[in-house]
């Protein structure tokens, strides 16, 4: 859960016949939903086939508790400590004394991924990014869209970047970006992934299994970013120390870093995450 997460891939928590297949989707991580994609009337059903199924898998999986001023917190937090899971999305993060709580009942070890939907959760995203346990923030810009009236994507660009640089100054990993709701077209997703990654995401949120794959390429170096960083990787070791020059450019240190960089991903990213 502190490493790659390049998708994490939503099922509804009371739909148990898709806990398994969603498994085998090739996503880094699957996110067993308690929130929106469950009604009000399953709720309990939901949270019991969760954990259930958390305590029985090894498949790297969070579970998406519902909000603090619900009727459901408490007792979905509670299920969690007496199954000791350990990675938790908390939805609308506004509040780090919710983090707080949450660190205090689930134990010092908990990985707490604050789901960063509205206004309120924007305008206090360093102090989330900064609350013990938190490992990742993650744009939810569906509900963002709700709380704030902005339906233009590109009036996400500011929040976006603000989300990225609220990670990078309390030392965490690069954050999640929000889910695509096309599902069917695998070059329109894999398009917009490879933008996030290059916007410094470091994974997305995916609704669909058929969004997997193209969302995991697209958080991956595109061929011709690996045929540069291989250029960088020669010309350093021919030029020995200080900036060289690869395709007319000089390279110095930061770029050789950004070309090692792009290569270890793609060793990394070999690999499925639930075998």
């Amino acid at each position: 859960m502190r490493k790659r997460l390049r998708s994490l891939l939503f099922v509804p928590g009371d739909r148990p016949e898709r806990f398994d297949k969603a498994a085998s989707a090739g996503a880094d991580a699957i996110i067993l939903d308690l929130e929106d994609a469950v009604l009000p009337e399953a709720k309990v059903r939901a949270r019991s086939l969760a954990v259930q199924w958390l305590a029985s898998s090894a498949c790297p999986a969070l579970i998406r508790i519902n909000g603090a001023d619900t009727p459901w917190f408490d007792a979905d937090v509670s299920a969690l400590q007496q199954t000791g899971c350990h990675a938790v999305m908390l939805p609308k993060a506004e509040n780090p004394s919710v983090l707080n709580q949450l660190r205090r009942r689930l134990g010092d070890d908990v990985c707490l991924f604050p789901l960063i939907e509205t206004a309120a959760g924007v305008e206090h995203a360093g102090a989330l990014a900064r609350a013990p346990g938190v490992v990742r923030l993650v744009f939810g810009s569906v509900d963002f869209a709700r709380d704030t009236g902005i339906q233009d994507e590109n009036g996400w660009l500011p929040i976006r970047v603000a989300l990225v640089l609220a990670s990078r100054r309390a030392g965490l990993a690069a954050p999640i970006d929000g889910a695509t709701l096309h599902w069917d077209d695998s070059d329109a997703l894999q398009t917009a992934a490879a933008a996030a990654r290059r916007l410094g995401f470091g994974g997305q949120l995916c609704i669909h299994p058929k969004q997997v794959a193209p969302v995991n390429r697209g958080f991956l170096p595109s061929e011709d970013e690996l045929a540069w960083a291989k250029r960088v990787i020669d010309a350093i070791a021919r030029g020995g120390h200080g900036a060289v020059t690869v395709d007319g450019k000089l390279v110095d240190k930061p770029l050789h870093d950004l070309a090692l960089a792009w290569l270890d991903m793609i060793d990394e990213g070999s690999s499925p995450a639930c075998a």
